[in-house]
């Protein structure tokens, strides 16, 4: 497997995990689940896709710094990585 795919296999497992805590999340609330469960397991799934969302950032500068200049399809500046990144803190 390539470290592409394999880096988008990780993220997709990241995001799957994700989406079995919010399911989590949702049925607790539809069961009437104690407010400090539900509050828990809403703060883990933020928390998992906000780590994915650096790891697709991480991958995309990886690319970014491996590839020669004007080159990529995204060309990003280091501007542009800060903001995404800052959407995260």
């Amino acid at each position: 497997m390539n470290p592409e795919a394999a880096s988008r296999r990780k993220v997709i497992n990241r995001l799957r995990r994700a989406q079995g805590q919010l399911a989590a999340v949702i049925r607790a609330v539809e069961e009437n689940g104690p407010c400090r469960d539900v509050v828990t397991q809403l703060a883990a799934t933020s928390k998992a896709l906000d780590r994915t969302g650096v790891l697709i950032i991480s991958d995309a500068m990886q690319e970014c710094l491996s590839e020669p200049a004007g080159t990529q399809p995204q060309d990003m500046t280091r501007a542009d990585f800060e903001k995404l990144l800052m959407m995260f803190a």
